[in-house]
């Protein structure tokens, strides 16, 4: 008997598989996501080792050299006043990825908590918590940050803190759908049965069922808070010079984008890269936690 229970344990560590290293067989098939994922790491590597990667400062100028094209010094030119464009890339990478890391971490955290609460308490709660996000969402996003750009200065922490006040809407939505479909499945009327917390159902039970979508709308919030804020600086009303932003570079350079091309073609490829690759990752992630998969 023992002998074969010891069989049973050693065959169940060779064949069986965590859900982790399910999820990850099922990633790795998605050749794009990984790929994607790959190029994400090496771009916020480089922005957090901007001043180690950069050859120059951000506002260092040297005026014998404005408006250079690309060429072995300054291997992605120079802008009208001299300044190093690759420097500035990866320093305004900083920028823009950190808002949308920041962004996409804590909208999704508070979204995905509010969307929990509100659909398994119902009732009263879920009036209230669901009326207050169809309010931010009927917010005209526009004026609104017009509105606080003449209050205060933007800066990356006061920007992110803004786009996450107004973007973690469309996860609680989301989320909520989800919970309303699980909270009275017999795994949590059972756990409710024996005695369970509401607080316990909810981290222990709940979450885990709703990770997946929650990942994937994380995903797809960091892409949408880049290019929100590459719009706000590219409008004026995101981070302003001399801090650079990826949005706010295209600003300075789009009334000579004809005669100086590498102005606007860097940092506007810096942009596109980010949020496709970011699009890929969350489609990968999207196919790995699809609990319908097959495997």
């Amino acid at each position: 008997m023992q002998a074969a229970e010891a069989a049973g344990e050693e065959y169940g560590k060779v064949e069986g598989r965590t859900q982790r290293e399910i999820v990850w067989r099922r990633f790795k098939r998605h050749r794009l996501a990984l790929i994607s994922a790959f190029v994400l790491i090496l771009l916020y590597i480089s922005a957090i080792g901007a001043p180690v990667f950069a050859p120059y400062g951000y506002e260092e100028q040297d005026f014998t050299r404005i408006n250079q094209p690309p060429s072995a010094e300054n291997i992605m030119g120079t802008d009208r006043l001299g300044r190093d464009t690759f420097s500035r890339v990866l320093y305004g990478g900083r920028v823009s990825l950190m808002v949308g890391l920041g962004v996409g971490v804590f909208s999704t955290a508070l979204g995905a908590g509010l969307g929990i609460i509100s659909g398994y308490y119902g009732r009263a709660v879920d009036v209230g918590i669901m009326g207050l996000t169809d309010f931010v969402l009927v917010l005209p996003f526009l004026p609104v940050m017009l509105v606080l750009g003449s209050i205060f200065r933007f800066t990356p922490l006061t920007i992110t803190l803004v786009l996450i006040v107004l973007i973690w809407t469309q996860i609680a939505r989301l989320v909520r759908g989800e919970v309303l479909s699980l909270r009275d499945r017999e795994f949590v009327q059972a756990a409710r049965a024996i005695g369970v917390s509401d607080f316990k159902i909810m981290v222990r039970h709940i979450l885990p069922n709703v990770v997946g979508v929650i990942t994937v709308q994380a995903t797809l919030t960091v892409a949408l808070a880049i290019l929100l804020e590459s719009a706000l600086s590219f409008l004026g009303l995101g981070i302003q010079p001399p801090t650079p932003s990826w949005g706010n570079m295209l600003t300075d350079a789009r009334t000579t984008m004809t005669q100086q091309w590498w102005l606007t073609i860097f940092p506007g490829m810096m942009i596109v890269i980010t949020t496709l690759c970011i699009n890929f990752l969350g489609d990968g992630l999207r196919d790995a936690l699809d609990p319908k998969a097959v495997e």
